[in-house]
């Protein structure tokens, strides 16, 4: 059976499309929301697919949106149309069994049985194996560069479906629709397709090949990658000698401003950093930390969630808050970041409390409020006429023994440091040692 024959099969179309409905998404360029996609298949689904086995189906442009990095600069996000990104999906649930047999023990982004947390944990034994220099490699917008004919050879290799890779090829040349303007495509797969992930990993397994033909120990998700060496002088050299190859075979472009050669503690990888570990009594052994950058990026979103003038209800502030501690708290689960929740706690707490007493507003209803919670009558009149300001008031005594830890959990409230200790995990030993089979 020839690979587009099995894209176009009922089961894998009903795979895709439910895969596409959980993943929701934006519109594209049609309007089309994911809401729509049922009805649109029962009544078009038979002519598309036609027009696909013919080899007469053009994509639609995609909407191009701009976000900003965290990092600072622009993304570039590529938005299919609804229905190509049902199509895309199932041309990547054939082709990703395909590829993946082939793909590095070391690559960890966007596969089954793969992810963040592991490329850490790995970086983690490889530094505490010795392997101390690294090269926090930056490829410059490397999904804006992907050169088309490059890839589509690489497709070549294993896909011998002729019609399949001729709308391949269309997905990556489709064009790209920015503030009204229609562009063409000659390089790139901007991220927002469900291809994108497969064909970067197709491109850069090349890379992962050379770094294990080199014997240089490594770790990359996506278009991340560090390689980590035991001299200073090596990883001078591995620098030059990478940077080399990616731009002459594969066609990529290292960012020099970016990329550069750093010990453990200066080294930031996937939102985890690294910390001297003095408890293991052992000279130059680490362990994990949150970077600085993802930590207020988290207060960040705190602040949103807890800003009394955001127009939530105190029950929806508390079901955000719990959703965005376990989200967390399950992603750094590995770091040693105990106490600085704990300091976090308290903050998000008066927070809360500020929120209440602004929601309390006028002085009679504070008064009653703070009566109701046990506080006597004259006490509780003298704070609702208090003038201090609502922050000063939310860190004093009066709410603090008033709208107790007790009686938030009672609504829902989670701490974060209570529930990073019930879900904290060490670090896996044998997944440290796992450094000697590259």
């Amino acid at each position: 059976m020839e690979l587009l024959e099995k894209v176009l099969e009922p089961n894998n179309i009903e795979k895709a499309y439910k895969q596409v409905v959980a993943n929701k998404g934006s519109a594209g360029v049609d309007k089309m929301s994911v809401g729509e996609l049922k009805a649109f298949m029962q009544k078009e689904w038979p002519r598309i697919r036609q027009e696909i086995e013919t080899g007469s189906y053009w994509p639609q442009a995609v909407e191009g949106v701009e976000i900003s990095k965290e990092n600072g600069g622009i993304r570039l996000l590529g938005i299919p149309t609804v229905i190509d990104r049902l199509i895309q999906q199932a041309i990547h649930q054939v082709l990703s069994p395909v590829f993946d047999v082939e793909f590095s023990e070391y690559s960890y982004g966007f596969r089954n049985q793969r992810n963040a947390q592991q490329a850490v944990i790995q970086a983690l034994g490889y530094i505490n194996a010795g392997f101390q220099d690294i090269i926090d490699l930056d490829l410059k917008s490397f999904f804006d560069l992907v050169n088309h004919d490059y890839l589509m050879r690489l497709l070549y290799r294993k896909v011998t479906d002729n019609k399949l890779l001729q709308l391949i090829r269309r997905y990556l040349k489709s064009d790209i629709l920015m503030g009204g303007l229609s562009q063409q495509r000659q390089e790139g797969t901007p991220q927002g397709s469900p291809l994108s992930p497969l064909l970067s990993n197709i491109i850069l397994n090349e890379l992962d090949r050379e770094l294990a033909k080199r014997d240089i120990r490594f770790i990359r998700y996506a278009d991340d990658c560090s390689m980590f060496l035991k001299s200073k002088r090596s990883a001078r050299r591995g620098r030059k000698s990478i940077g080399r190859f990616i731009e002459t075979k594969l066609h990529l472009k290292v960012n020099e401003e970016k990329t550069k050669i750093c010990r453990p503690l200066e080294f930031f990888t996937l939102g985890y950093g690294f910390v001297t570990d003095y408890r293991k009594g052992e000279k130059g052994k680490y362990n994990l930390r949150v970077s600085p950058k993802k930590f207020k990026s988290l207060k960040d979103k705190v602040k949103e969630i807890t800003r009394k003038t955001t127009p939530l209800t105190f029950d929806e502030r508390i079901a955000k808050l719990k959703t965005l501690t376990m989200a967390w708290v399950n992603y750094f689960q590995y770091a040693h970041v105990k106490l600085k929740l704990g300091d976090l706690d308290g903050w998000i707490r008066n927070r809360l409390r500020y929120c209440i007493w602004h929601q309390w507003k006028k002085p009679n209803k504070r008064m009653r409020s703070l009566i109701r919670l046990g506080v006597p009558h004259g006490r509780a009149y003298s704070w609702s006429r208090s003038r201090m300001g609502g922050w000063a008031i939310a860190q004093s005594p009066i709410m603090g023994t008033t709208v107790t830890v007790e009686r938030l959990e009672m609504r829902g409230y989670l701490s974060f440091s209570n529930y990073f200790r019930k879900s904290h995990r060490s670090v896996p030993t044998e997944v440290q040692l796992r450094f000697s089979f590259v």
